[in-house]
């Protein structure tokens, strides 16, 4: 199916998201669409699946002009699509959700779970997305959400699949057998619009790469063009792709986990007695496939769950159980993985969202009422500084494109003095430019002394940002290293593989 675009433009009053875009995907076609954070890329994808209707141009099938109403007439039509924000039910399990619409039947008018699991697991060894089809989806780690929103695309056998920003919540192993499953796809003649960030996965399967800016469609190339290339024609500047810091100047410890257990709700110990310290003037990253304990260990140093044993202190101070609001007062910053659910109310607005947590601080509040002069001049700094795209900043949150909703809660936890900085996957979503402004920040607190750690799955990351290197496997720390342990080493203790190497490493 050869899918055509032509002058296809979208207005929200007197803003313009895409400007006369012409793109053509090509039956079989492994298409990728870069672009910063609000430059248009899932306004245009929503337009092709119905859920938004264009200003002006059209949209043809192998030459025939279609209009979609909605996403029922995209996907008749042969249009799949992966959203960037996840369109599951919460408290149905994976194949509920998997089977949503087109549900499976025994006895007529009976739904089948028995059939409707089947299905799933039949659909998770086709594509190798390994899921489970009778848990309950809030259950599940955010990775293996992302799998079920591709198994629900899958499941339709579209000829054009879009996936609007896939790999943005999976491990690297997860990243490996999806892009297979795109090749797989690929050969089967399935065309795929392939949305993301990242420039190594674009370069690794594409084969064109088209680029957006501010609404425009400014260029397409080969997949032979350079990172640096990509970036600054995303950017429209020069873009440093690796991070630039001194040695770290490191001092006393500042937060102290000792013996970190958790129990979650089935029983089973998902953090098992890990300890570490982190100091001042350093950043402690922590890798690992998602999955084995990381978010619960991050959760409990914040004193959102408590540790069913073991001890959090912060500048010696216990804090184990004096609760999130204390923890944040003493100066934790905290960016969290899941930025929907954890980072921000995404009803209120961008003004709103940037003090969530510092409302009762003295600058913005006073004797109980809202300094709101106050408020609105550090929404507009903050905007200014992070280059937030908001058409306001009495915009919803939830109006904000992913990437632009990372920088707000980033920009929050920046406002105030900090002691510590706990970012988990702070860049999940975000574009190259802001990625480079982002980890350059984070450079700068630890060398203002602060104590930083990072949790990411992007083996790149951690590499660029962290001074030390603390493995996490099965629940526990697995083995501690220095930035320049080789890739190989350390996937072999992300995956758990103990060697007389490995063991040597992280003596």
């Amino acid at each position: 199916m050869r899918l055509e675009i032509k002058g296809l433009t979208r207005r929200f009053g007197s803003f313009v998201a895409n400007d006369a875009i012409d793109l053509t995907i090509e039956p079989g076609e492994i298409h990728c669409l870069l672009g910063e954070n609000g430059a248009g890329k899932s306004t245009l994808m929503n337009m092709l699946y119905g859920l938004l209707e264009p200003s002006e141009g059209e949209i043809l099938i192998d030459g025939e002009p279609v209009r979609f109403s909605s996403p029922k007439d995209a996907i008749a039509a042969g249009i799949g699509m992966v959203h960037q924000h996840f369109m599951l039910v919460p408290v149905f399990t994976v194949a509920d959700n998997v089977m949503l619409g087109r549900e499976q039947t025994g006895l007529p008018g009976v739904l089948s779970r028995r059939k409707a699991a089947a299905r799933v697991r039949e659909l998770s060894e086709r594509f190798n997305l390994a899921v489970n089809p009778a848990q309950l989806v809030e259950d599940i780690p955010v990775g293996v959400q992302q799998r079920v929103e591709i198994l629900k695309a899958l499941a339709n056998e579209a000829k054009v699949l879009i996936l609007d920003e896939p790999t943005a919540v999976l491990t690297p192993q997860e990243i490996d057998e999806l892009m297979e499953i795109m090749r797989q796809l690929k050969a089967d003649g399935t065309s795929i619009i392939f949305i993301t960030h990242k420039l190594r996965e674009v370069k690794a399967v594409g084969d064109r790469i088209s680029v957006i800016r501010r609404g425009k469609l400014v260029g397409t190339a080969d997949p032979s063009a350079s990172e640096a290339e990509l970036a600054e024609m995303m950017v429209g500047r020069e873009v440093k792709l690796q991070v630039d810091k001194e040695t770290a100047e490191v001092g006393d410890p500042v937060l102290r986990a000792e013996g970190i257990t958790v129990i979650d709700p089935r029983g089973y110990q998902v953090v098992k007695d890990v300890s570490f310290e982190a100091r001042a003037g350093e950043v402690l990253g922590i890798a690992g496939v998602q999955g084995n304990g990381q978010t619960e260990l991050i959760k409990s140093l914040l004193g959102l769950i408590r540790p069913d044993a073991g001890k959090v202190s912060l500048l010696g101070q216990d804090i184990t159980r004096q609760g999130t609001r204390k923890s944040l007062a003493a100066g934790i910053g905290y960016i969290p993985e899941d930025r929907s659910h954890d980072g921000f109310v995404g009803e209120f607005s961008v003004r709103e969202n940037l003090i969530l947590d510092l409302y009762r601080a003295p600058e913005f509040s006073r004797l109980g009422a809202l300094r709101l002069g106050e408020i609105e001049s550090n929404a507009s700094h903050r905007i200014d500084e992070f280059d937030i795209r908001t058409e306001s900043m009495e915009s919803p949150l939830e109006s904000l494109s992913g990437g632009n909703q990372q920088k707000v809660v980033v920009a929050r936890e920046f406002t105030r003095p900090l002691k510590v900085l706990i970012a988990s996957q702070p860049t999940r979503g975000v574009d190259v430019g802001s990625i480079e402004f982002i980890h350059q920040r984070i450079i700068e607190e630890r060398d203002k002394g602060s104590a930083v750690v990072i949790v990411s799955t992007e083996l790149d990351e951690i590499y660029s940002l962290s001074d030390r290197i603390a493995v996490m496997y099965d629940g526990r720390i697995v083995g501690e290293v220095g930035p320049d342990t080789p890739r190989e080493q350390l996937g072999l203790l992300m995956a758990g593989a103990h060697d007389e190497k490995t063991e040597a490493a992280s003596a």
